[in-house]
């Protein structure tokens, strides 16, 4: 039923008093039917606990001379920037530097302050760009922080909250992309120009090195500080999936990097590093290439394949250290990792870096690429905890730290399936939970995102563990198409016009749990985030009946203006663009908005956004909740006052609204179970 005239679109004003009054009575309904259950205090500390918990694994990233890590738990609401040695990061406890107390500062300043990240200025390390969100926003202020005084610089670097690119690229220069005012910004929010900062100086002085178009996603520039090979890029983001690269040399022109648009490209030291999305001089998509950057820049066109993919096997990443390649690729959604060497004049040499348990994964937390061969390596499954290890290529490994159990396991076990979708295609998800064989049906819960050539691979879930496996539920995670679990193909496979298959994957996922007896329609239940909240909005309205009950987060719902809305109109290359005559016809059958109806009936429905996301809005959930009031459905609204994206700004909101959607799930899946 599409909605000429869109009564909602008020909704659509994110501080405005009415919407937010109307919000606010959503709010208390949802809170009333959920946060008045009897196991709603409990389940939520139960959450928070694993939030909080002290003995965590304090991930970090190494600049210079230390280790660096962003903690919070209950005493550090909003959380710590600190630093240790790697000697004190070894043991069972670090002594930490704290350089900034977002709490404090937070309290200080009278404003939500949430942590978004530093950049550190190499190779000395003395200063960083710190970029801190207003209650959970995309949208920074950027201020400069000296790390031998703790404190911010005064008359040093500083950024108005803007949706800014910045990065170091000298002592008293910065490559900047930020909002100068009318013109600087694309149709998306993001920088079109890129300028070069000195220290000192107006920003609106600064001189432009690069202008993009309004209509492109983003521009943005770098330094790199590898030794030897100190160079600055320009990259032109024209949508989501195709961008420009250049060489910007020292007079100020730019070099194009003449490789495919849609290809991912960069320089390391003499190498050119391509992921290729499409076919590409003899090489198949979604193939790892290397070819020397000097030479490549002089016309020659022969690489070095370092992955070639087959129908079972997809890159999942790969990661530099001083003479390596760590290399990570998935077979049937299960990683590999192996290390590539270049050895001059003679190709690359190959051996596995490490064994890789079974439906497991594995990921490159860390290296230091310009000075050694250290790597940080984390492993886990979804029932298996983290554990990391710290190594160097050729030599030794230990164990560094290891998280320990969050939630009982007794009984639970993984398993990997393959549904048909509706064209034949073969579609993997795993299965956690107990063995129904023996126990029967029971509830389960089904979560997909598919799109944006994301791949969701095993990881260790302990919220998950305790919310659900715990009281008996299986849950299950589907590697539907729009994903990137099996390559670019695979991710293409569902774009545009062709978005409806990855719904059929997810339905035909949820078919065949039902047919294996591992649940039935009315205790399997669905979730999703974001394009994952597309996902359950098409679940709720083109497969109602699969479903007991449903939950979409930060959804993205009304396809005919999410390109009008925030940073909606840098997706249009993953959905197609409403103000075209012929995508607008796909758009209007995908939109969940516009396919509600009052005479279908459909499950139960939980909406969640954020009235700080400033990513997807949050009048999609806002309209659609609305809509489905409306024509006499049941359906609940939780919007946070902040967290961002996230839906969460720390770990209080994130137990709660944890909680909100595991007792919603369990009111509605587990009326039938003993």
């Amino acid at each position: 039923m599409v909605i000429d005239n869109d009564p909602y679109q008020w909704l659509e004003d994110i501080e405005g008093e009415a919407a937010l009054a109307w919000v606010a009575e959503r709010n208390a309904e949802t809170e009333a039917a959920l946060a008045a259950d009897g196991a709603f205090t409990s389940l939520k500390e139960y959450i928070r606990e694993v939030l909080d918990a002290p003995d965590r694994i304090p991930y970090v990233s190494r600049h210079g001379a230390f280790l660096y890590n962003f903690w919070r738990d209950a005493e550090h609401v909003r959380g710590v920037w600190r630093r240790t040695t790697t000697e004190e990061y070894r043991t069972d406890a670090p002594a930490w530097e704290v350089l900034l107390d977002i709490d404090a500062l937070a309290a200080a300043e009278g404003v939500k302050w949430m942590w978004a990240g530093a950049r550190l200025r190499r190779p000395d390390c003395g200063r960083a760009l710190v970029s801190l969100s207003r209650d959970g926003g995309d949208a920074v202020e950027v201020r400069e922080f000296d790390l031998a005084t703790r404190t911010f610089v005064e008359d040093g670097f500083r950024v108005a909250e803007a949706k800014t690119r910045i990065g170091w690229i000298d002592a008293d220069t910065v490559f900047i992309g930020t909002d100068t005012g009318p013109g600087s910004l694309t149709d998306s929010g993001y920088p079109r120009t890129v300028r070069r900062w000195r220290r000192g100086t107006p920003l609106d002085e600064a001189e432009t090195v690069f202008e993009g178009e309004t209509a492109d996603v983003a521009a943005g520039a770098w330094h790199d500080t590898a030794p030897g090979f100190e160079r600055d890029f320009v990259v032109r983001s024209t949508d989501f999936h195709h961008s420009e690269l250049y060489l910007l040399t020292a007079g100020s022109s730019l070099v194009r990097i003449d490789v495919p648009d849609d290809a991912d490209a960069y320089a390391h030291r003499e190498h050119l590093i391509v992921t290729l999305k499409s076919d590409w001089l003899g090489h198949r998509a979604g193939s790892l290439l290397a070819f020397g950057f000097d030479a490549f820049l002089a016309g020659d066109r022969t690489p070095q394949a370092l992955f070639t993919p087959d129908a079972r096997t997809a890159l999942a990443g790969h990661t530099w250290t001083r003479h390596h390649l760590i290399l990570e690729t998935m077979h049937d959604v299960s990683t590999r990792i192996e290390v590539l060497t270049p050895v001059p004049d003679d190709g690359w040499t190959r051996v596995p870096l490490a064994d890789v348990p079974e439906l497991s994964a594995v990921s490159v937390v860390d290296t230091d690429p310009d000075v050694s061969d250290e790597y940080f390596l984390d492993v886990s499954g979804f029932l298996q905890p983290s554990t990391l290890h710290h190594g160097t290529v050729g030599g030794g490994t230990e164990i560094v730290k290891q998280a320990p159990a969050r939630f009982d396991t007794a009984g639970l076990s993984v398993e990997q399936h393959f549904a048909v979708s509706g064209d034949g295609t073969r579609v993997p998800y795993f299965v956690i939970g107990p063995d129904r064989t023996a126990t029967g049906p029971g509830p389960a819960l089904l979560y997909g995102y598919g799109g944006f050539e994301v791949s969701l691979t095993p990881s260790y879930g302990a919220v998950t563990g305790r919310a659900w496996l715990e009281r008996g539920g299986t849950y299950v995670i589907a590697n539907i198409r729009g994903g990137g679990e099996y390559g670019p193909a695979w991710h293409r496979a569902a774009l545009g016009a062709d978005r409806a298959r990855a719904f059929e994957d997810f339905a035909a996922v949820a078919a065949d749990l039902v047919a294996r007896g591992v649940t039935t329609e009315a205790m399997l239940g669905a979730t999703g985030g974001s394009n994952g909240g597309l996902l359950m909005g098409a679940m709720v309205t083109r497969y109602p009946g699969l479903f007991g009950a449903i939950v979409a987060q930060v959804p993205l719902l009304d396809m005919l203006r999410f390109h009008e809305l925030l940073a909606g109109a840098s997706w249009i290359a993953e959905y197609g663009n409403p103000d075209d005559r012929t995508d607008r016809e796909h758009l209007s059958d995908l939109s969940p908005y516009h396919r509600l109806d009052a005479d279908r009936a459909y499950p139960p429905l939980l909406l969640t956004t954020s009235t700080r996301d400033d990513r997807v809005h949050p009048g999609h959930a806002r309209k659609t909740a609305a809509r489905l009031r409306e024509l006499g459905h049941r359906v609940l609204l939780h919007e946070n006052t902040g967290g961002g994206h996230a839906g969460a700004g720390d770990n209080e909101q994130a137990a709660h609204n944890n909680a909100l959607v595991h007792t919603f799930l369990w009111q509605h899946l587990t009326r039938d179970t003993p």
